[in-house]
């Protein structure tokens, strides 16, 4: 089934048979590869997160130490890049960022890895096609300028045949690979971009920022740290003003 498929193919794309199948095979390996890292790298594997931002709004060493039980064992980039972050907790807050920083950088390169020789692929399958077309028509020529009868259409469907069919191929490959290229490249930006907001946010749990794990991530849960807060100066306020009275009445 498989060799009569080629040995078609090969009829109708002629000599860029073999320059085309390996372009395809390339193309449709990277965009197989980079689906599967998308769904090993989907949120819902980071639900520790989720967990820890309900949780207490400061840490505290028993706690680093719990959560680096818990990701010791994680697989995704996100559970990596806070293990490394937690590891060096004794580290200071610039330090730290240095070090994420350099991290990051390197899981950006493996998020982008392939997306380069699919765009190149995208760009050169066209260009084949192109080059197809002109010795399709080439070989049109010349098998009129071979004949000394009158033109008929068998004359010209093989090498209009030819033409059609190789610029036809190059576009099917083609249309493909820039466009999961883009994609990918919009996710892996965007994906990059979540990491580090959440380490950012994880560096300032370190240094004991009150509402670190919620800035900017709920409304509501924003809100009511607010309230809170506010419910927490007042009483502190109360507290300081019941023991005035208390220093003024002895």
């Amino acid at each position: 089934m498989s060799v009569n498929l080629f040995t078609s193919l090969s009829e109708q794309l002629g000599p860029l048979t073999w320059p085309m199948f390996i372009c395809a095979f390339i193309a449709l390996m990277i965009i197989l590869e980079r689906l599967a890292l998308v769904i090993f790298e989907l949120p819902k594997r980071d639900t520790w997160l989720t967990g820890l931002r309900k949780q207490s709004r400061t840490s505290d060493p028993e706690q680093v130490k719990a959560l680096i039980a818990q990701l010791n064992s994680g697989r995704s980039m996100l559970s990596k890049g806070t293990y490394l972050l937690l590891t060096h907790a004794g580290q200071n807050r610039t330090m730290r960022e240095e070090i994420i920083n350099l991290w990051l950088t390197k899981q950006k390169q493996v998020l982008r890895s392939g997306l380069k020789v699919l765009q190149v692929i995208g760009i050169i399958t066209p260009l084949l096609g192109l080059l197809g077309t002109v010795l399709g028509l080439i070989e049109m020529f010349n098998q009129l300028g071979a004949s000394d009868g009158p033109v008929t259409p068998s004359q010209l469907a093989s090498g209009l045949g030819l033409a059609m069919n190789t610029t036809a191929a190059g576009l099917i490959i083609a249309v493909p690979a820039i466009t999961m290229a883009h994609l990918f490249g919009i996710w892996a930006d965007q994906r990059c971009s979540n990491i580090a907001y959440a380490l950012n946010q994880i560096n300032l749990w370190l240094e004991g920022l009150e509402q670190a794990m919620t800035l900017g991530c709920d409304p509501q849960a924003s809100a009511f740290c607010t309230q809170a807060n506010k419910a927490q100066t007042s009483i502190t306020l109360a507290k300081e003003t019941q023991t005035n009275k208390d220093q003024v009445a002895i």
